[in-house]
């Protein structure tokens, strides 16, 4: 690798086809269950948080019964924490002992979940923490666990972030060496106030502001590791957190819906991903009880990809290795849902503009087959009215069984069937009275 190694970006096409990917949080603080920034909310010291590595030992680990599960989901890739902001590593790598080979368990654990997910098909892919409370040369900050402390100036005498930047480039490149062909790097995450942002005076005065502010490009050697990254796997996707403006193949809005395809500042659509949870926490919480209903979760996935978004979504492994019965439930929600509607995911983005959606629905539609998704996330009763379609529709079929769906084009014709008015120019769709067996039904119109 070179100081001027491309920087080009990523074939995405595959990425924005498969559409669905599973996220997985797991380390040390699926021990104490209860949110994965423990150790920051309850500023635990090393010494301390040492318990969980001592007895870490996930007796159950079943990775191929994870990667069925998400195979069997609809999801084709996986994203999972190597390390996260606690500094525990789930391969391993030469260059620190807070790994999982030195814990009770004793195995390389990330070998066995990419071998996994591999045989299922899935695309493979790391998150990987920019944040390490663990690290000697990580200098305390805003975000650390120690900083309430009185002595936290004191704290980072000696510390180091170009040798912190280095061991992080280094374990790069074992995880992009070691482990065939990885898909896509997921960093997370920078922090360092932008100008003219309500953060940038956030701890103004304090005589460490310089660091104590939070962490970005400067901090990671950012333009090092990206440079690093598309030298050892030309072809991986690497996400936006690394604070490069414009480096990024992906942008990755977290735990919300945009209500519109995503556009960079000059207007231009941009590959784009939101990362959810079941629940509130990434790491697994025993007691969190805020759990998505299973329609809320195939709800949530139309939604992106009707605005040109993919969707990953998280699951908490315990730290006996296995995942509890809500993750599986909701698993196997999806699975119900994309056994029979999945060609309204696949290859699939948002409509063109000539299709304005009906009220309570979404539309994906598939450019290659020119068919447009109907999907109906509120029933209505006997028809539906598709704004501006007449001349438009081919044929119509509930996707899950294939079944005809009749319409109705001529405004009069229309009028005297439902005894309403039908505006010019629309479409209506005869419905039957009770909804079908789907969380959210989905009709698929063959354009003309």
């Amino acid at each position: 690798m070179t100081e001027n190694a491309p920087l080009s970006k990523a074939d995405t096409q595959w990425f924005t086809h498969d559409r669905f990917g599973m996220f997985i949080h797991w380390g040390l603080y699926s021990m104490p269950a209860r949110h994965e920034w423990v150790r920051n909310m309850e500023s635990i010291p090393d010494e301390k948080y040492q318990i969980y590595f001592d007895l870490f030992n996930p007796d159950l680990f079943q990775p191929r019964e994870w990667a069925k599960a998400a195979r069997e989901a609809g999801m084709r890739y996986f994203i999972i924490t190597v390390k996260h902001h606690e500094g525990f590593c789930l391969w391993d790598t030469q260059y620190t002992d807070f790994k999982i080979t030195n814990t009770p368990f004793g195995r390389d654990a990330l070998k066995e979940i990419v071998d996994a997910f591999r045989a299922e098909g899935l695309r493979v892919g790391f998150y990987y923490s920019l944040l390490d409370w663990h690290h000697p040369d990580f200098t305390v900050d805003k975000c650390h666990p120690l900083r309430n402390l009185p002595d936290r100036e004191a704290l980072n005498q000696g510390r180091d972030m170009r040798r912190y930047a280095k061991y992080m480039r280094d374990q790069v490149t074992e995880l992009l060496t070691n482990y065939g062909k990885v898909d896509i790097l997921w960093f997370d995450f920078s922090y360092k106030p932008k100008p003219g942002s309500p953060d940038e005076h956030w701890g103004k005065g304090h005589p460490e502001r310089s660091s104590w502010d939070g962490k970005g490009r400067e901090d990671w050697e950012s333009e090092k590791m990206a440079k690093l990254v598309r030298s050892l796997q030309p072809g991986i996707i690497l996400n936006n957190r690394l604070d490069l403006p414009g480096e990024g193949d992906i942008v990755t809005p977290e735990q919300y819906t945009p209500d519109a395809p995503l556009v960079d500042e000059a207007g231009r659509p941009v590959v784009w991903e939101g990362c959810h949870t079941f629940s509130g926490s990434w790491g697994y919480f025993r007691d969190e009880m805020t759990w998505k209903s299973g329609k809320q979760c195939i709800d949530l996935l139309i939604n992106h990809v009707s605005r040109n978004g993919n969707v990953l979504m998280n699951v908490g492994p315990t730290s006996r290795g296995y995942l509890d019965a809500r993750a599986m439930e909701r698993l196997a929600d999806y699975a119900r849902w994309m056994k029979y509607n999945s060609r309204s995911i696949y290859g699939c983005g948002a409509a063109p503009l000539e299709f304005p959606e009906p009220r309570d629905c979404r539309y994906t539609y598939n450019p290659e087959t020119r068919r447009l998704y109907l999907h109906l996330m509120n029933w209505p009763y006997k028809h539906i009215l598709l704004p501006k379609m007449a001349g438009k529709i081919r044929y119509a079929q509930f996707l899950h069984d294939g079944s005809e769906v009749l319409f109705r084009e001529n405004s009069k014709e229309v009028n005297a069937a439902l005894h309403a008015q039908c505006p010019e120019g629309d479409v209506a769709l005869e419905l039957p009275v009770l909804q079908p067996p789907q969380e959210t039904p989905v009709i698929e119109i063959f354009l003309q």
